[in-house]
C-alpha cells in the first residue's frame, strides 16, 4: 500500500513541478513533444474537467466538499482492506488536491499538455481520470461475479 502512496506522491510532485515550469513562463511558446500532435503548452482552465462551463466560487466548494466526502471514503475501504480501491481513491485524491491547490492559488487550473484535437490537460487529470475509469472496472468486474 505504501508503494502506490509513494507512486501518487511522486506523480503529484511531477504535476506540481510542470505546473510551476508552464505557469512561470519558463517557456515562452509550446514545447513539441511529439510533433504537432502532442505538445508542452500552458493554458489557464477555469472550469472543470474538459473545460466543462461550470467554475468560480461554487465549483470551489464543491470539489472541497467532495474531497472531503472521498478522504472519509478511502478511511472506510482501508478499514474493509479493500487495498485496490484504495490504491484508486489515493491517486484521485491526490489529483484532485493538486488541481485545487491551483484553483485556490491562480483563480484557474494550469493544463500543460496539449494534446491535438482533444483538449490540454495535465497529470493530476490523469491521475483523477485514471482512478475513475479504475475503479469503474472494479465496480464492473464485482458486478458481473455476482
Amino acid at each position: 500500500m505504501a508503494s502506490w502512496i509513494l507512486l501518487a506522491m511522486f506523480f503529484v510532485i511531477l504535476d506540481r513541478f510542470l505546473k510551476f515550469l508552464a505557469s512561470s513562463g519558463y517557456f515562452d511558446k509550446s514545447i513539441s513533444i511529439v510533433g504537432d500532435f502532442f505538445k508542452f503548452n500552458f493554458i489557464p482552465n477555469y472550469n472543470i474537467a474538459f473545460s466543462l462551463p461550470l467554475s468560480g466560487i461554487f465549483l470551489n466548494i464543491l470539489i472541497i466538499t467532495i474531497i472531503i466526502f472521498l478522504l472519509y471514503e478511502l478511511l472506510f475501504l482501508a478499514e474493509r482492506q479493500e487495498w485496490g480501491k484504495v490504491a484508486l481513491l489515493t491517486f484521485i485524491i491526490f489529483g484532485a488536491i493538486s488541481n485545487m491547490l491551483d484553483r485556490l492559488r491562480y483563480g484557474f487550473v494550469v493544463d500543460y499538455l496539449d494534446l491535438k484535437y482533444f483538449t490540454v490537460f495535465n497529470i493530476a487529470d490523469v491521475m483523477i481520470v485514471g482512478g475513475v475509469l479504475g475503479i469503474a472496472f472494479i465496480f464492473y468486474k464485482n458486478k458481473k461475479d455476482i
